[in-house]
């Protein structure tokens, strides 16, 4: 008897390898003080009132989670918008690859840049996507070259902003431009993953200040809030794409010790 075999561009495929770990660090060498770099986790750690949250729903893990329910109405409040608007996933990353799964087929053409989260060409090569890179300009996404390199056959736009891992972000006037160029049909994925480190720009675009029916942007806690090893993460968008998302996500994520941190 023989192994299934799964189609060449799986077989292409890498699995994703985790960075060493500190422990494994600090077995090996010795040191005790160690800060690892790579994954841009946060040194400070997880709020202490996060970790007591977790605490708290301990006794409730014979139960399903509510599908992030709780925390969906808790962001629709802050970030006043509606409940459809918004949708929690286990990491921003588990959002993007919902929409992708929604909306995408394979041999459908995506756009982004060289040089970007490796996570968005990891998932369109194990969906069998046409990806079109361009360019970075000057370490930075070049949204006019994006924008000149839309065809009637691109379905989705990944734009991280900051953009990882070159650090580096387009400005308020560059995205209200590739907004006003954007013809109908492509969804625009803003990957907001660093957000809160880009605050103090006075140029810095935050996407929910500038709806658009085509824009899904997509948030984390995993950075800014030392919640990496929680794996939450959320997405806001006009309510058709949301609701596609819920369709296709797993029915009990995000888990409840991460929704309650």
């Amino acid at each position: 008897m023989s192994c299934p075999v799964p189609p060449p561009h799986i077989q292409a495929l890498k699995p994703y390898q985790a960075g060493r770990s500190i422990e494994e660090i600090r077995e090996e060498y010795g040191f005790e003080k160690i800060y690892k770099l790579a994954s841009n986790e946060n040194p400070l750690g997880a709020s202490p009132r996060a970790l007591e949250r977790i605490r708290d729903v301990t006794s409730g893990l014979a139960t399903y989670p509510n599908a992030g329910l709780t925390l969906r109405k808790e962001l629709a409040k802050r970030l006043h918008v509606k409940l459809e608007n918004v949708v929690a996933g286990s990491g921003s990353e588990s959002i993007m690859l919902n929409a992708m799964r929604g909306y995408l087929l394979p041999g459908d053409e995506v756009i982004t840049a060289e040089g970007t989260f490796i996570g968005y060409y990891v998932i369109a090569n194990a969906m069998n996507l046409d990806m079109k890179l361009i360019p970075l300009k000057n370490y930075t996404f070049d949204l006019d070259a994006i924008a000149d390199a839309i065809t009637p056959r691109t379905k989705m736009i990944y734009l991280p902003n900051p953009n990882n891992p070159t650090g580096t972000a387009f400005t308020r006037d560059e995205y209200l431009r590739f907004l006003d160029r954007l013809p109908e049909g492509p969804m625009v994925v803003m990957d907001e993953a660093y957000f809160e480190f880009a605050m103090g720009y006075d140029e810095y675009p935050d996407s929910l200040k500038y709806p658009h029916d085509q824009v899904l942007t997509l948030r984390t806690f995993s950075k800014a809030y030392g919640l990496a090893g929680a794996r939450i993460g959320y997405g806001v968008g006009p309510a058709d794409i949301i609701g596609t998302i819920l369709k296709v996500k797993l029915p009990f994520e995000p888990t409840s010790m991460a929704q309650a941190a």
